[in-house]
């Protein structure tokens, strides 16, 4: 499954929207490339002027005050050049800006099932490839085109100006670019989709063989991902030799018409002087706007084939916006804190169920702990149970309101949950707390730092709670990282706690006296901790066993182990390492 592809109407649609939050800067932008584009054109008109004047017979002083205005032409057209250039590229970064903040805003909203589904390779890509694509033609693309398309705009206005019958030379290459040009973007954006796609694809793979070393290697599966990457390889490759064949036949025709106006404006304005239907100094200014906008055209052209691949990008990042919720909430609050689970089913694909009818009855202010062998489904249904992903079936309430049901912000203030994966932003270490809560002192901080026994080392910071982490800042350690991450969660102050081996980073002494160091200030929340230790187990209240997508044994500790099943072999097995 791949994230939705915006249309090409969506993509008008919300370009135009983005571009009219800046219709006065554009307007601007345009008019001062207008004034450099006009200081250009003076130039061939002022020499042909001065070739009449020179075939007729003229002063030296004509000769030296024309020369006089062609330098402040050169002078006036330099400063106005650089102005404009100047605001365009302001104009294109302020733009982009916006672009890549509703971009973020968006995707840190896509509902977590989806992106699981998908898959990181396709957000990845989007994230990454198409952001530095569109950025380059708002950086860079955007500039020149206003610059160009002004200037050869101007260029032939001015030509027909100057001579109407001599400037139809420019014209001769016109129907040769708008059958290439036309015949190129009929196929130029399907083309560029299926190269962005074949690019996510082989970024998920990449990304999963890397993040995933230890299974690869553990399961002997280097043989299998290494075929799976060519099939990648080769599939980018092919979508690049598309793309490429494309552009190599667009650029032959366009070569052909350039040359074809300044061959013709010689040509045809000596047929024209020879009978007396034009000056010379004309067919001089005429060939000399042939000359002076071939690079220009050429320069449109070029940034047309990037905005094809740029426009194909933004069908990528605006297709992140058509993401349907994954809930809707109701309007019901809960009346207690009472989370229970009933008959939920979940299948991360059609027809293919990880849980399997899973009833769980959650005591408020209970320790829960979930064990089992990997792949049983215990973080699937740590998921449920904090309302991560809709379940397939059944359903996972709290005060008798399913979570699916609760606005997100509501949500997190009754179930949180914390996995294994982490993450350090870049900022300040209070920052990074208080992505919880807005609102934290630093008290509040000290104190939940405290109850993850980070405080210490926290403390021996010379900047405190005021240094910098993340990028280009302190590297935290992983079991640092995850101490934050949990702190977080002790200033997010849920009622219910989904703990998904939240600890496993750590070594097995710290997290014992991690998770000790929590049992109290988690006292009277509901605790639902997965983990493959089996001491949190021995503490926990009572055990759910997993095994398959069902839970197969329910109850205290000594109970189970005393039963002589599942989980007994598993304390056994534990004890025995």
């Amino acid at each position: 499954m791949l994230l939705p592809v915006a249309d090409a109407r969506t993509v008008r649609r919300q370009a135009g929207a983005l571009l009219r939050r800046y219709r006065a800067r554009l307007t601007r932008v345009v008019a001062v490339q207008a004034l450099a584009a006009v200081a250009a054109l003076a130039l061939p008109w002022l020499l042909g002027d001065l070739v009449d004047a020179v075939a007729t017979g003229t002063t030296a002083g004509y000769i030296n005050r024309t020369g006089l205005v062609l330098v402040a032409v050169v002078l006036a057209q330099t400063l106005l050049i650089r102005y404009a250039h100047r605001d365009a590229m302001v104009l294109g970064e302020e733009i982009f800006a916006r672009l890549r903040e509703d971009f973020l805003s968006t995707v840190t909203h896509l509902p977590l099932s989806t992106v699981e589904r998908a898959g990181t390779g396709d957000l990845l890509g989007r994230t990454t490839n198409d952001v530095d694509r569109v950025q380059w033609m708002l950086r860079f693309g955007v500039p020149r085109v206003l610059v160009t398309g002004a200037t050869i705009l101007l260029t032939i206005v001015a030509a027909f100006l100057a001579s109407p019958v001599v400037a139809l030379a420019l014209l001769v290459g016109v129907p040769i670019i708008v059958v290439s040009v036309r015949r190129y973007l009929r196929v130029a954006t399907p083309a560029y989709l299926r190269n962005s796609e074949a690019y996510a694809r082989l970024n998920g793979v990449l990304t999963e063989s890397v993040e995933h070393a230890a299974t690869v290697d553990a399961l002997d599966l280097g043989r299998r991902r290494r075929a799976r990457t060519d099939r990648a390889v080769a599939e980018a490759w092919d979508t690049e030799v598309v793309t490429l064949r494309m552009r190599v036949s667009l650029f032959f025709w366009l070569g052909i018409s350039f040359t074809l106006p300044v061959a013709t404006a010689l040509v045809w304005g000596a047929w024209l002087v020879q009978h007396g239907a034009a000056s010379l100094g004309a067919v001089t200014t005429i060939a000399l706007y042939a000359m002076q906008v071939r690079p220009f055209v050429s320069e449109l052209l070029f940034w047309v084939d990037e905005l094809q691949v740029a426009l194909a990008s933004l069908s990528r990042i605006f297709g992140v916006g058509l993401v349907e919720p994954d809930r809707t909430p109701s309007g019901e609050r809960p009346g207690d804190e009472h989370v229970e689970a009933r008959k939920v089913r979940y299948a991360y694909r059609t027809g293919q169920d990880v849980l399997h009818g899973v009833d769980l009855d959650l005591v408020p202010g209970e320790r829960l702990a979930v064990v089992g062998p990997s792949g049983a489904g215990k973080s699937t249904l740590g998921r449920m149970l904090a309302g991560i992903h809709p379940p397939t079936g059944g359903t996972v309430t709290v005060g008798e309101v399913p979570l699916v049901d609760l606005p997100e912000e509501e949500l997190r203030s009754h179930v949180a949950l914390v996995t294994q994966e982490h993450h350090v932003f870049v900022g300040t270490l209070a920052d990074n707390l208080r992505l919880a809560r807005a609102d934290a002192s630093e008290e509040d901080m000290h104190e939940a730092l405290a109850a993850v026994d980070a405080l210490d080392w926290v403390g021996r910071l010379e900047h405190g709670l005021g240094t910098e982490v993340g990028s280009g800042g302190l590297e935290l350690t992983p079991a640092q990282a995850q101490q934050i991450a949990l702190a977080r969660l002790v200033l997010l102050d849920p009622h219910t706690l989904v703990l998904d081996e939240a600890t496993s980073l750590l070594d097995p002494r710290a997290a014992r006296h991690l998770e000790r160091s929590l049992s109290a200030v988690l006292s009277g929340r509901t605790v639902v901790a997965i983990a493959h230790r089996l001491h949190t187990a021995h503490d926990a209240d009572r055990v759910a066993v997993v095994e398959d997508g069902r839970i197969v044994e329910l109850g205290p500790h000594e109970e189970l182990v005393a039963s002589g099943g599942e989980y007994a072999a598993l304390w056994r097995s534990w004890q025995q390492d």
